[in-house]
């Protein structure tokens, strides 16, 4: 068992940062920095900063849904992707609780 912390970072799928989709620029952001990995999540439904309510419609032309980004890894690696995510991030939602890893296998 070892102990890990886990980042969340909740954003809506049509987030920006730079001309580009958050989501993607983050993702990249991981591996570039070396982080253990990242899964993006989107959500069917949710209610943002705003309360305004994010739901899939058929007769929508854009779904703006909220998307949840999960990373793994050691508390310093975390630590320092809060910092670097606080420079860009203009809205969203950072939470980090800990974790314990029971099984990780890769090859």
């Amino acid at each position: 068992m070892k102990k890990e912390k886990l980042l969340r970072i909740f954003i809506d799928s049509e987030d920006k940062y730079n001309g580009e989709l958050l989501w993607k620029y983050i993702l990249k952001s991981v591996k570039e920095r070396g982080l253990a990995g990242a899964t993006v999540i989107k959500a069917a439904a949710g209610i943002g900063s705003h309360s305004e309510i994010h739901t899939i419609s058929v007769l929508a032309l854009s779904f703006n849904l909220p998307l949840i980004i999960e990373i793994i890894d050691e508390e310093k690696k975390i630590e320092d992707f809060i910092s670097f995510i606080d420079t860009f991030l203009e809205e969203g939602l950072v939470t980090v609780q800990d974790v314990e890893v029971k099984i990780y296998r890769h090859r």
